[in-house]
Parts: C-alpha cells; structure tokens; sequence
C-alpha cells in the first residue's frame, strides 16, 4: 500500500513583480518539483509552473500550515487539494492569501457521510445476521445447567424490576392451587426434549402476562390466571410457552439480546452485570419471537391439547377474546396479541381440532378454584 506525501513548493525568494522559486509536491508521490510562482493578477490565482506542467491555486484557498519548524518560511496548502503543500519565503505572496489564516483541515462532507454509512451498515450486519447466527448455535452448544442459570438470573430481575418494594415479587405457592399447577405441568409434558426440569412460575402481580425463560421456566402472572375465564384457556397459554422452551426459542433471544447489546455496549458505553441482565428480563418479558417460532409454538400447542383432551380451539379462543378485549398493543402479553398474523393463528388454532373430536373437562370445579386463588 503506498504512502501519500504531501505536496510542498520550497520557494525561494526573488524581488520581481512577485515571482519566487520553490518546490512543490502534488500530494499523490514523494518527487520534489522544482517551480516558479506567479500571481495572476485577472485570475487572483498563484501560477506555479515547473517543467511540463502547471497549476493555478485561487489566492482564497491557500491556507498556512501551522505548526511549522521554520517560521522563517511559508509552508502552504489548498482547500481543493489539502494534501499538496507549498513553500515559499516570499512574505508578499502571503499579503495576497485573504483566508491564509483559516484552518488547513478540510472537511469532505460526502467522505464522511460515506464511512457514517458504511458504520452503520457494518453494525448492523453484526446485529441482525452476525449476532442471530452465532447465538442461535450457541443455544444449540449451551448446557443446561448453563441455560437454568441464565433463566434463574434473569428471573430473580424480573421480580426486582416489577417490585416497587424493592423485596422482589413474591412467588404464588397455595398448596392446593399450587398442586393442581403441578400437575397439569406434568400432564402438559410426556416424554418432551426439555433443557432441564419444566417449572412453571406464578408471579403475584395484575399483569396479563405469560412468558418463557431459559432453562425450562414459564412465568405466569395472577392477572392472567385470574382474566382466564376456563382452565383450558389457561393451559393453552402454557402449552404454547412449553412449546417455546422446547424449541429454546427463549435461550436464542436472550443471547441474541446480548450480543447486541455488547456491540451497542462497544459503541455508545459499557453495558455489564446488572444492567446487561435487567435488559434483558425486559427484552424476554416482551419477547417478540419470529413469525415461524410462533407457529412452531402454536403447533405445538395444538398436539400437547389434543393429547390432553382439550380442543386446541382453545387457543384461538383466547387469542380471539383477549384481541377483542384489549386491542393490539395490550392485554395478554405483546408477543401474543401484536402480531400481524394474529387472525391466522386463530384460524390455524380452530383448523386443528380434528373431526369428531370430543374434549374432555381439564379440571374439576374445585381444582380451577383452587388453581384461581393460587396466590390467595
């Protein structure tokens, strides 16, 4: 790669009509030009000529170089060609140059709206190809004890972050409702490929939320289990998070989250410790999965329903009410209701149900009480 050097006239004087003797350089190779100086007067240029060539620099961009060793002398550039210099002791040439004195450093807008461009291009391929990549293999390579710590961290900030206390939010453990939670758990599971043990959490607090962690934990919220109106509405919301954890849809969004957000971090500020992981409980909380993650999990749903007896009509049940009820952007958990495809999914919920099927009740009246005032 080679070097570019800088373009110098070395002048020296001569008393007549302002001529003067010098060297130049071009800027785009190391030879000295020997050259003479002329002020076009009608132009209001400086002529510098040397053997076969000549150039003219307009008197309002010759700019001083500051910093020179020898004050004695007049190093000089151009605005047009910043990297050509020019010498000269030739003190009235300097009288001439009306902006000698504005700064040498010359900003090319275009140049730097190019690389601006290309910065934000380069970050954003790390962040929506690179970062994706790369963490959905690591999901694949993580160990489970890896993802339940992962899951564990992030969930004790989730209940530090929706706690106003500053105590945490306390988890939901009735026995009776807490039993029949269990075991709709267990019956919600046969022989499924599960990074670690399922536990399904309840979280004292109103929101109508649902949502998966890593390493085979869901949370619920009371708001949810107390908007459903049926037990099967209920468990469908379940079945459709299991079905996340299986495909480790949660691990893959949390390593993607932070991937970008040690690229944002390298960028803008350090990002460590608590606040990586509190973003990250926040970015899980309201994971926004992919179109084909949701369908994957919806069709997981259906299966684990029909095994169980329950209709997955179910689903787009819920889907359908809470949609009618609390629009687009609230309700049951953004990544459910705010999807584009939302009518889809219920279409594709009622499809499900096979012919004849005949649904089984989920619970006894006693047990959806009890499951009801689990955080009584």
């Amino acid at each position: 790669m080679s070097s570019v050097i800088p373009t110098v006239i070395r002048v020296g004087a001569r008393p007549a009509q302002l001529d003067a003797l010098g060297t130049y350089f071009n800027g785009e190779s190391a030879e000295a030009k020997s050259v003479t100086l002329h002020i076009d007067e009608c132009a209001k240029a400086l002529v510098i000529k040397w053997d076969g060539g000549k150039v003219n620099w307009l008197l309002a961009q010759i700019q001083l170089v500051p910093d020179q060793a020898d004050q004695d002398q007049l190093l000089m550039a151009n605005q047009i060609h910043p990297l050509a210099r020019l010498i000269t002791d030739e003190k009235l040439i300097a009288l001439r140059c009306p902006n000698l004195h504005r700064s040498v450093v010359q900003v090319n807008k275009w140049r730097i709206l190019t690389w601006a461009l290309a910065a934000v291009m380069a970050v954003a391929l790390i962040i929506f190809v690179l970062v994706p990549r790369i963490a959905d293999n690591l999901a694949d390579l993580m160990p489970p004890n890896g993802e339940q710590a992962l899951g564990a961290a992030t969930l004790g900030h989730i209940r530090g972050a929706l706690d106003q206390s500053g105590t945490g939010l306390s988890f939901c453990t009735h026995e009776a409702g807490r039993n029949v939670l269990n075991n709709l758990t267990v019956r919600l599971t046969p022989g499924q490929s599960l990074p670690g043990l399922l536990t399904v959490h309840v979280l004292n607090h109103d929101m109508v939320n649902a949502f998966a962690l890593p390493g085979g934990q869901i949370v619920v919220f009371r708001g949810l289990i107390e908007v459903a109106e049926t037990p099967e509405e209920l468990v469908a919301v379940i079945a459709h998070e299991i079905g996340h954890v299986v495909s480790r849809d949660p691990t893959r969004h949390a390593l993607r989250s932070a991937g970008s957000i040690g690229v944002l971090g390298l960028l803008f500020g350090d990002f460590a410790g608590g606040a990586l992981l509190l973003f990250l409980a926040e970015q899980l909380i309201e994971a926004r999965y992919s179109q084909t993650a949701e369908t994957e999990a919806d069709s997981f749903a259906h299966q684990i329903l029909i095994q169980i007896h329950v209709s997955p009509a179910s689903l787009g049940d819920m889907f359908q009410r809470f949609l009618q009820k609390y629009g687009e952007d609230e309700g049951v958990m953004s990544h459910f209701v705010s999807h584009p495809e939302m009518i889809e999914r219920i279409e594709a919920a009622r499809a499900a149900v096979p012919t004849n099927f005949q649904p089984r009740d989920l619970l006894e009246v006693s047990e959806w009480r009890a499951l009801k005032n689990i955080c009584s």
